[in-house]
């Protein structure tokens, strides 16, 4: 088992924060939902790849938009990554 996803709530404080911008937050949660084990189903990845699609969305806009929330957005990856967690319990 290699387990990618317990390194990731570090990165949602860090990009609370602002210590780690959008896009590197992105690349390290696909690149840990990619190599995890054991493998994560397709309707996880895709719907972390919404979320993130998202977020790099938002990225785009120096305030808070109408659309997007950065903070809604953490929140929503902070959700998924309870919720993958858990399945990688089961598993």
């Amino acid at each position: 088992m290699l387990d990618r996803l317990s390194a990731l709530p570090a990165t949602l404080d860090a990009c609370a924060c602002g210590d780690l911008s959008l896009t590197d937050l992105a690349r390290v949660w696909r690149d840990a939902a990619e190599h995890h084990q054991p493998a994560l189903p397709t309707r996880y990845r895709d719907v972390l790849e919404r979320l993130l699609n998202q977020m790099e969305s938002a990225a785009l806009f120096s305030e808070e938009s109408c659309s997007f929330s950065r903070a809604d957005i953490l929140a929503a990856l902070a959700d998924w990554l309870s919720r993958a967690r858990a399945l990688s319990t089961q598993a």
